[in-house]
């Protein structure tokens, strides 16, 4: 007789790691929330000027979620030189009277607002997503102007300081609305920000000038204090480059509430004129569904119910072109188009190369193979037919490599869906749940293809290859260089040469190093994910414009 089986089931996949990982997500974001820290919020206090994140809580409604944008900026950059918490500046969207704003303050606390190269990237980053989606921008400056030791990084390139300026001047000829409060310092090449807004309010005791009391003695030997050189009440009074004088920055804060809620509201975005009510999603906890590590398949299809309204998926092409799943919802109330790659593995029917009945083969989830690859860039065309918006859930190892994918034509196949998403026109966000990898980045909308927003989960790796690939082949050259060089390491070198190699790779594979870089927008816990979405339609929403679609030569 058969025993029994009275071993213990295998454990299920535990939430250890996700617990870990969000709750150092959670200490990290308060590190940098610090800025530089206690003393220096002090300091500010001292002046009687709030730090940048308690103005942008007196600025926004009450009860509303101000959702900040490239958190990690700068994060553990400049380390030689005391690093440059959130890139010494504070971005994202916040409902000001009932309308969504893009909010950029600088973070005195931090070098007293000065410039890094990460700050100018994350400025003109955060100005982008507004003119691409027709927010209005509120800038709280207080900046010292550009870090000097740096000025040969910050200063001179195509996307360095010099951009702010050029994209003030776009969104303003866009009808964009644009606030400046200075509250606290604003100088050098930096005064033009604000000066280039559509209104100035300047608080008392701060200062705007190009060149401070210091330079100008060394520059033209004229001595002159900070109030006569570019004081509150000589813009006010003289020079008339203000239009409001406040005394502090709560009356400055209440100024730009009240100026905007004056402004006239746009047409919104044709997708969004189709928007209908919300519905609740499935409940799901999306750690439970989605492993930490990537090592547990999943049926995307499951996250992507978790995510729209009702659960409601209209899926395109459900058993054609399967490790990638493609489909209309609503989330939100607004009509979405997902593309998302399934993590399941797949028994694919086979056409029958003139055998008797069907042959089959197993493909694994996270490829995009040759039918994927045909049936997301003709459902993309689709999305931009009907004018819907394109969410990216991106969890993708590559494209399919070997002998038949290349007979079967992956790499035009592949070109394909990448030109459908270079050229689409409809707005896009990008959520990597997992890896994002090599030319899969590209086909899932990274952001050289310019997502509207892109997130990613404290799950995601950002990078050419994966970790156990790119160390060994990376050991391959390393170790092919030393033969060359007369020098035959032993195993224990060996070993220890692959231990420097993935614990860099490791390093670099983390959504932080992404995040520094600006390489993603934010960091978001998964249970965020469909909040986070739903207003980041809501962004896009506020730009009634959209092209002609047109995809120039198509591979077919």
């Amino acid at each position: 007789m058969t025993q029994p089986d009275t071993s213990a089931p295998p454990a299920p996949p535990t939430r250890s790691a996700w617990q870990d990982a969000l709750e150092r997500l959670a200490t990290d974001r308060l590190t940098v929330h610090a800025g530089g820290g206690a003393r220096a919020q002090q300091r500010q206090h001292d002046k009687n000027r709030l730090t940048a994140r308690e103005r942008i809580r007196q600025l926004t409604d009450d009860g509303t979620p101000f959702d900040e944008l490239m958190t990690f900026a700068g994060w553990e950059m400049y380390q030689d030189v005391g690093g440059c918490p959130s890139g010494g500046t504070v971005t994202g969207i916040g409902q000001i009277q009932g309308r969504p704003w893009m909010i950029i303050a600088n973070d005195a606390t931090v070098k007293a607002g000065a410039f890094f190269p990460i700050t100018a990237k994350k400025v003109i980053r955060a100005q982008t997503i507004a003119l691409e989606n027709h927010l209005p921008v509120v800038y709280l400056v207080d900046s010292a102007g550009v870090y000097l030791p740096m000025q040969d990084e910050i200063f001179p390139d195509q996307d360095d300081f010099g951009r702010v300026f050029y994209l003030n001047a776009r969104m303003s000829a866009r009808g964009i609305p644009q606030i400046a409060a200075i509250m606290g310092n604003c100088v050098a090449g930096g005064a033009y920000l604000p000066v280039m807004c559509d209104t100035l309010i300047i608080t008392e005791g701060s200062g705007l000038y190009l060149a401070g009391p210091a330079l100008v003695k060394a520059a033209i030997g004229q001595v002159v204090d900070s109030e006569d050189l570019g004081g509150a009440g000589m813009h006010a009074s003289i020079a008339g480059t203000v239009d409001y004088k406040e005394p502090d920055d709560a009356a400055a804060l209440k100024r730009i509430r009240a100026l905007a809620d004056l402004y006239a509201q746009g047409d919104s975005a044709p997708f969004a004129r189709r928007r209908k009510e919300t519905l609740p999603a499935p409940e799901r906890d999306l750690t439970d569904l989605v492993g930490f590590d990537g090592s547990r398949t999943y049926d995307v299809r499951d996250l992507i119910t978790a995510l729209v309204d009702g659960g409601e998926f209209h899926e395109f092409k459900p058993e054609y072109g399967e490790t990638l799943v493609c489909g209309f919802a609503r989330a939100g109330g607004y009509p979405v188009a997902f593309v998302a790659n399934q993590r399941t593995v797949i028994k694919k029917k086979l056409k029958s190369g003139g055998e008797p009945g069907l042959r089959t083969r197993i493909e694994v989830g996270g490829v995009i193979y040759g039918d994927s690859a045909d049936k997301a860039a003709r459902f993309i065309m689709d999305a931009n037919q009907a004018g819907v918006p394109l969410v990216f859930l991106s969890d993708v190892t590559g494209f399919m490599v070997g002998r038949d994918s290349e007979q079967e034509g992956i790499i035009r196949r592949g070109a394909k869906l990448v030109n459908a998403v270079s050229n689409t026109v409809v707005p896009k966000i990008t959520i990597i749940t997992g890896g994002s990898f090599g030319a899969g980045n590209y086909a899932m909308n990274g952001k050289a293809y310019a997502p509207r927003f892109l997130f990613a989960w404290p799950s995601a790796k950002y990078a050419v290859m994966s970790g156990n690939a790119a160390a060994k082949t990376l050991l391959d050259i390393q170790l092919a260089a030393l033969k060359r060089g007369g020098h035959q390491p032993d195993d224990e070198e060996l070993q220890r040469l692959y231990d420097e190699v993935k614990s860099k790779y490791d390093t670099e594979l983390d959504p932080r190093y992404a995040a520094a870089r600006l390489w993603v927008d934010e960091i978001i816990p998964p249970n965020d994910t469909r909040e986070r979405l739903i207003r980041a339609l809501e962004a896009c929403a506020q730009n009634p414009h959209q092209d002609e679609f047109r995809v120039g030569v198509f591979q077919v």
